[in-house]
């Protein structure tokens, strides 16, 4: 019917040994939570499209990303292989490269950081970000930029070096005085979406690509 939003589901990108890596879209949850309020998520779609996932805790999801974060996202499919990868997550040997259009002019065209993250209390929409802290609360990110914008903006290549922490590219770059665009919570201009997409893993000799939503074209505004 006109005026019905229409659900985006996930995409299959890749089977590997004991895993699946799936194109998730912006605008979904990755488990079932109080915030997802009986909403789509990844977790139920593992569920219902992969019968090795059922069973395993939240349907066999590694990692997560944020709801309106979209990009390539890892769920195992028997337990051994659960184990194995979150072990390679926590301990940083899982590549991860991320894309995201970040705003303003303060920011070097390559770089690096090593910043710490913590919650400011439970359930806290945002964490807050210091220039020194706890080992456990580290989180470092290497980015390049790949193409310049009007706005200011441009668009970033990161690579998220070791587990990562939550929100850390968003609230890492929001730090440095570069706030992602469309994120609002962190200091961003409103945009269509929020520009973060998680664009390439790389395990067991195979790299995973989700191709960036064409929101991102310049044109878009994003």
């Amino acid at each position: 019917m006109a005026g019905e939003s229409r659900v985006v589901f996930p995409r299959l990108l890749h089977r590997g040994q004991g895993w699946i890596a799936l194109d998730k879209p912006s605008g979904m949850h990755s488990v079932a939570s109080p915030r997802s309020d009986g909403g789509p998520t990844l977790e139920g779609f593992l569920q219902a499209s992969f019968p090795e996932c059922r069973g395993l805790p939240e349907g066999g999801l590694v990692q997560r990303l944020d709801f309106a974060t979209s990009g390539v996202l890892l769920a195992a499919t028997d337990p051994e292989s659960r184990d194995r990868l979150r072990a390679a997550i926590r301990d940083g040997s899982i590549g991860k490269t991320y894309l995201a259009v970040v705003e303003g002019d303060r920011l070097a065209a390559e770089g690096d950081f090593r910043l710490f993250f913590s919650s400011r209390y439970r359930r806290s929409s945002k964490v807050t970000v210091r220039d020194h802290g706890e080992p456990q609360e580290e989180g470092r990110c290497r980015w390049k930029t790949l193409e310049l914008r009007e706005g200011p903006r441009r668009l970033l290549e990161i690579a998220l070096i070791g587990a990562g922490r939550r929100h850390q590219i968003r609230a890492g770059f929001a730090h440095l005085g570069a706030a992602l665009a469309g994120d609002t919570l962190y200091g961003g201009s409103p945009a269509s979406r929020l520009a973060l997409h998680s664009w390439r893993i790389e395990l067991d000799g195979a790299c995973v690509e989700a191709p960036p939503p064409a929101l991102w074209e310049p044109a878009a505004g994003v």
